[in-house]
């Protein structure tokens, strides 16, 4: 049986960007808790083939892989900058391109990052609406960092790193119910 996986995608386009710093943290801290295997992607790992797709046998073969990554993690990690008080187009239309039972079920951890506090609720009012259509496991705990929660990149508030551990022991509790150990023991 392969190694669980644990898969971050991060909708930023540029680099460096906070938001894949931020997504890769929160993937290598799950990892090393949990004991899984773990990969992070952004837009930019997609390439040119993401913007022409209609569907996603139009991603080219690296897109593709990447895709079929996300389809078949274990957990994943997913975060956008806030753009216009939302997430950004390239990232919905990546997401555009699954079929809505892709993700049914899959336990997800949703991020963002903006410029200041008045961004917030793009967790509640953006991401999870988005992922509840897939019918994906949304984590209760969503993190939101500003750019003040950051030095050099690396993200160093205290009450934001609290919360990232918050959900990544969410992560736990899920992993160790869908496990066949967890659920005889539940």
């Amino acid at each position: 049986m392969p190694n669980p996986t644990v898969v971050g995608f991060s909708g930023n386009f540029t680099r460096p960007s906070k938001t894949r710093g931020f997504v890769d943290q929160v993937v290598r801290d799950i990892a090393r808790q949990h004991g899984l295997s773990a990969s992070t992607y952004d837009i930019e790992d997609l390439g040119p083939s993401l913007g022409a797709a209609k569907w996603a046998r139009d991603l080219d073969g690296q897109a593709r892989a990447i895709f079929d990554s996300v389809v078949n993690a274990d957990v994943l990690v997913v975060g956008s900058p806030t753009y216009k008080g939302s997430y950004t187009g390239l990232f919905k239309h990546f997401f555009d391109l699954f079929d809505p039972a892709a993700l049914r079920g899959k336990p997800m951890v949703l991020l963002a990052t903006g410029g200041n506090d008045r961004h917030a609720l793009i967790v509640e009012h953006q991401l999870r609406p988005l992922f509840g259509f897939f019918e994906a496991l949304t984590l209760p705990t969503g993190v939101y960092a500003t750019d003040k929660d950051f030095s050099d990149g690396v993200l160093r508030a205290e009450p934001i790193l609290k919360r990232v551990e918050q959900v990544v022991g969410e992560v736990g509790l899920v992993l160790a119910n869908r496990s066949p150990a967890g659920v005889a023991a539940g």
